[in-house]
C-alpha cells in the first residue's frame, strides 16, 4: 500500500475523529435538560455539564503548557502529533468508558451520582484537549503544505455535521422517534421505562470507537510524527499568572460546590461565580498591563491583540455554548399556563432535540460558507456559492432531522435567518474584523429580539445565534494573533486555554435563571456579543497601527 494511500487513510480518521467532538459537545444540549429532569437538580448544576466538558479543554491545554515551559521543549513536539492524538484518543475512550460504572445504578433524583457523570465527562474533555492540539497541525502534514487548509475545512465541515447530527442521536436513544410530553417522560423515568443504561451503552460504543481510531493510528507505521521544529519558547511570568488564576478559580469553584452539601444559598453562589468571571478578566489584563511594562518573560501576552482575543475567544465560546446549553430550559418551563416564557407550548425534552440541532446546524451553515473563500472563486460564481452553499447545508440540516422522524415543517421559516446571515457575509468583505464586527451586532440584535419578543420570533431569534456565532472563531483567531512574530504559536495555545469560557459562562447563566427565570438570564447572552463587537473594533484599530 501506497503512504499516499495510507495518508488518505489518517485523514478519514482524523475527520471521523472531528466528527466525534462535534457529536459529544453538541449532545450535551439534548443531555442538559434531560439529567436535570432525571437527577432533579436546579439549572445551574445542569450547567455543570459544560463546566466540566470545557473546563478539562483549559486544564489539558495548561498542563501540556506546564510541562514544556518547565523542560524547555514543546511536548506534543516532543511526542509527535500522531502520538498526541493517540493519547488523546485513549484518553477520551477512558473518560468514556468511565462512564459506565458512574452511572450504574444511579435511580431518579439521585444528585449525588450526577457528579460522577461530570467525572467521566472531564475525562472525555481532556482527551479531547491533546487531540485537537495535535489534530490541527497533523492535518496540514497530511500531504501538500498548500492544500492544508482545504483539509483543515474539510475537518471542520465534518465536525459541524456531527453537532447538527448528535442531538438527533442522543435523543432517539433516550426517548424514542415519537415525541413524548413533559409528563409522559417524568412517569417513563419514574416507572423505569427511560434509565440511564441507554446512555451507558452509548458512550460504551464511543469508546469504543475512540479505541478503534487510536488502533489504526498506531498500526499505521507509514504515518509521519509530523512535528514541528520550531524553538519553543519560555514565558514564566504568564505561567505563573496563569496558575494563580487557576488555584483562585479552583477556590471559588470549591466553595460553589460545598454550597450543595446542604441548602445551597442561591446568591453565594452567584457570587463566586461571578467572581470567577472576574478573576479570568482580571488575571489577562494585569498580565497584559504589567508585560507591557516590561516585556521580559512574559511572552506572546505582551500583545494587547492577543490578551483581548483570549478574552474573546473566552466569551465567543461561552456564548456559543450558554445559549444553546440553557435553551432546553427556557423551551421546557411551564408557567403554569401551559406556555413557556416566550409564549410557545412548553416543550418536553424529546420535542426539544430538533432545535437544538437547528442551532448547532447554523454553525454549519456559517463554517460551509466560511471555507468558500478558501478555493479561490471569483466572479458571479463566489457569489452564488455565497447564497446557495449556506441553503444546501440548511437543507442537510431538515433532511437529517426529516428522516429521524421529527416534524421539519416549523423549521422552514429559518431559512430567513439563513438570508440574513448571508447578508453579513457579503457585507463583512471576507475582513475578519468587519466580519466579526457585523456578525456581533446581528447577535446582539438576535437575541434582544428573543428578549423583547415573543412566539416563532422569539424562537427563531434565539436559535439564530448559531448563525452569528459560526464565524467567530477563526475571525478571532487571525485578529488575535496578528504580528506576533514568533510567538504566534504561544498565542495560539493561550487562545485555545480560553475555551474556558465554555465552562463558566452557561453556569453563571444557569444561576442566573435560578434566581431572576431563565428568560431573563439572557441578557448574559447580549453582553457577550456586545464585548465580541468591541474587540472586533478594538482588534481592528490595533492592527491598523
Amino acid at each position: 500500500m501506497s503512504e499516499q494511500t495510507n495518508y488518505k487513510q489518517a485523514l478519514g480518521t482524523l475527520v471521523t475523529v472531528f466528527f466525534f467532538w462535534g457529536f459529544i459537545a453538541a449532545s450535551n444540549g439534548v443531555f442538559i435538560p434531560f439529567c436535570k429532569t432525571y437527577f432533579q437538580i436546579d439549572q445551574f448544576q445542569s450547567q455543570l455539564v459544560d463546566f466540566a466538558f470545557y473546563g478539562a479543554y483549559y486544564f489539558g491545554a495548561l498542563i501540556l503548557f506546564i510541562l514544556s515551559n518547565s523542560s524547555g521543549k514543546d511536548i506534543m513536539n516532543k511526542w509527535g502529533y500522531k502520538n498526541g492524538i493517540i493519547y488523546g484518543l485513549l484518553l477520551s475512550c477512558l473518560g468514556a468508558i468511565a462512564m459506565y460504572p458512574a452511572i450504574q445504578g444511579a435511580s431518579p433524583g439521585a444528585s449525588n451520582i450526577f457528579y460522577y457523570v461530570l467525572g467521566a465527562l472531564f475525562i472525555v474533555g481532556l482527551g479531547f484537549s491533546l487531540q485537537q492540539t495535535a489534530a490541527n497541525p497533523f492535518a496540514i502534514s497530511l500531504g501538500e503544505p498548500e492544500k492544508g487548509a482545504h483539509r483543515l475545512n474539510l475537518a471542520g465541515g465534518v465536525n459541524s455535521l456531527g453537532t447538527t447530527i448528535g442531538p438527533i442521536v442522543v435523543a432517539l436513544i433516550l426517548f424514542g422517534s415519537t415525541p413524548k410530553s413533559g409528563e409522559e417522560l417524568n412517569e417513563m423515568i419514574n416507572n423505569g421505562s427511560i434509565s440511564l443504561s441507554t446512555i451507558q451503552m452509548l458512550y460504551l460504543s464511543v469508546g469504543g470507537l475512540f479505541l478503534a481510531a487510536a488502533a489504526l493510528f498506531y498500526f499505521s507505521k507509514k504515518l509521519p510524527q509530523a512535528k514541528d521544529n520550531s524553538e519553543f519558547l519560555k514565558a514564566p511570568k504568564a505561567l505563573s499568572a496563569l496558575l494563580i488564576m487557576t488555584i483562585l478559580l479552583t477556590i471559588c469553584f470549591y466553595f460553589i460546590f460545598d454550597q450543595y452539601k446542604s441548602t445551597p444559598n442561591d446568591e453565594l453562589i452567584l457570587n463566586y461565580t461571578i467572581l470567577s468571571l472576574i478573576i479570568v478578566v482580571g488575571t489577562l489584563l494585569i498580565s497584559n498591563k504589567l508585560a507591557i511594562k516590561d516585556k521580559d518573560s512574559w511572552g506572546a501576552m505582551q500583545y494587547p491583540q492577543l490578551v483581548l482575543g483570549m478574552l474573546a475567544i473566552f466569551t465567543y465560546v461561552g456564548v456559543e455554548v450558554t445559549i444553546q446549553s440553557n435553551l432546553g430550559e427556557l423551551l421546557k418551563v411551564d408557567l403554569g399556563n401551559g406556555l413557556n416564557p416566550i409564549g410557545l407550548p412548553s416543550m418536553s425534552d424529546s420535542q426539544i432535540a430538533p432545535l437544538i440541532s437547528i442551532y448547532w446546524g447554523g454553525l454549519m451553515i456559517g463554517r460551509w460558507a466560511g471555507a468558500i473563500a478558501v478555493f479561490n472563486p471569483i466572479g458571479k460564481l463566489k457569489t452564488w456559492l455565497y447564497i446557495l452553499v449556506p441553503y444546501l447545508a440548511f437543507g442537510v440540516i431538515l433532511f437529517i432531522n426529516s428522516i429521524s422522524g421529527f416534524d421539519v415543517s416549523k423549521l422552514y421559516w429559518f431559512s430567513l435567518c439563513v438570508a440574513i446571515q448571508i447578508g453579513g457575509f457579503f457585507l463583512g468583505k471576507e475582513k475578519p474584523a468587519l466580519t466579526l464586527k457585523i456578525f456581533g451586532i446581528l447577535g446582539i440584535a438576535s437575541v434582544l429580539l428573543g428578549l423583547l419578543s415573543s412566539g416563532q420570533i422569539a424562537l427563531y431569534a434565539f436559535l439564530s445565534g448559531g448563525l452569528f456565532c459560526s464565524i467567530m472563531w477563526p475571525s478571532i483567531f487571525a485578529l488575535s494573533i496578528n504580528g506576533l512574530g514568533k510567538y504566534t504559536s504561544q498565542g495560539s495555545s493561550f487562545l485555545v486555554m480560553m475555551i474556558l469560557g465554555g465552562a463558566i459562562i452557561p453556569p453563571l447563566q444557569g444561576k442566573l435563571a435560578d434566581i431572576i427565570g431563565i428568560h431573563e438570564s439572557y441578557w448574559i447572552a447580549v453582553f457577550c456579543f456586545i464585548y465580541l463587537t468591541y474587540f472586533a473594533q478594538k482588534a481592528g484599530n490595533l492592527i491598523k497601527n
